[in-house]
């Protein structure tokens, strides 16, 4: 590959690439065993200035499972950024230390910043309210399992439609794909960005804009539920209003098609009631999974081993 890839956006990679990432994950999955020494003597350095757990230990394992090592910090105040050290000074040490480096942090751009002065491949694990790549390779691989295409299929995209960077980087993904109808469902202080909004219709694409989960199930085969998120809300208050928005219970499936799946990019607090998780359309933690393989390929790609 030669030249140094970052990962800041889904939009970094192309369809060939996104492609060609899930055949490898797949390949993982069916021969484990030819992977694990593919990172041996290599380091990832994770660099999570926000808390977070699945994505922190997604990207330690799939390291791991590449026979690699693993080195970093978990949150701002076990790092020298307490002590006012720049993102792009943090940045440059760590590339001192590792091979390829998985940054989050609660600034939007900030991985932007660190691609600059880096030495290494950065991966963004997610910034503020911005992007979260990986995550979106993780959708994009479950859909690939469950539904064996991305395309011809109609999602609804359901809770914090305006603080989801999650949503926002899927929608930017599936765009590029045919055949995809959108359900939004949010009330209306949640509603989608303008900016996404108007990349739908310059897409072309058909959505529609509910504020009513009941009434959009029964067209969809694909439900990506999100939950509200109170660390991106300007007041208490108003995350309070709307915290428990849309609950989706057992009841409210009956009408939904058998083979719908039903995804979530995790942690979910109460917006998917625990007796959904035995329903066999619930995919959220084979997506979590999931997430572990596509974070291999990815970390392959980037460091240029075959």
């Amino acid at each position: 590959m030669g030249e140094l890839r970052h990962l800041i956006n889904i939009t970094d990679l192309s369809v060939k690439e996104l492609d060609h990432l899930m055949t490898v994950a797949d390949d993982i999955i069916a021969h484990p065993e030819k992977y694990q020494d593919a990172c041996a003597h290599k380091k990832l350095a994770t660099l999570f200035f926000e808390p977070s757990t699945r994505t922190r230990l997604s990207f330690t394992a799939a390291m791991m499972e590449l026979g690699g090592n693993v080195l970093g910090f978990a949150s701002a105040d076990t790092s020298s950024s307490k002590k006012g050290e720049s993102v792009s000074d943090t940045i440059i040490m760590a590339g001192c230390y590792a091979d390829i480096i998985a940054m989050r942090h609660p600034k939007e751009g900030a991985p932007v910043v660190g691609a600059v002065k880096s030495s290494v491949p950065i991966i963004n694990a997610g910034d503020g309210g911005h992007f979260h790549p990986t995550q979106t390779l993780t959708d994009l691989m479950t859909i690939h399992r469950k539904k064996g295409e991305i395309g011809n299929f109609t999602v609804g995209l359901c809770g914090d439609l305006k603080y989801g960077r999650t949503v926002h980087s899927l929608i930017e993904a599936l765009l590029r794909y045919k055949g995809i109808k959108y359900y939004l469902i949010a009330p209306e202080e949640l509603r989608l960005p303008g900016y996404i909004r108007e990349m739908l219709d310059e897409a072309g694409v058909e959505w529609h804009e509910v504020e009513s989960l009941d009434e959009a199930i029964p067209e969809l085969d694909i439900l990506y539920m999100t939950r509200i998120q109170q660390e991106r809300f300007p007041s208490w208050e108003e995350y309070e209003k709307l915290k428990d928005s849309f609950i989706l219970t057992r009841a409210m499936l009956k009408p939904a098609k058998e083979d719908m799946i039903i995804m979530h990019p995790l942690p979910r607090v109460n917006e998917i009631d625990v007796d959904v998780d035995d329903d066999p359309r619930a995919c959220y933690f084979y997506q979590a999974l999931m997430g572990k393989y596509i974070r291999m390929a990815l970390i392959l790609y980037l460091l240029g081993i075959k």
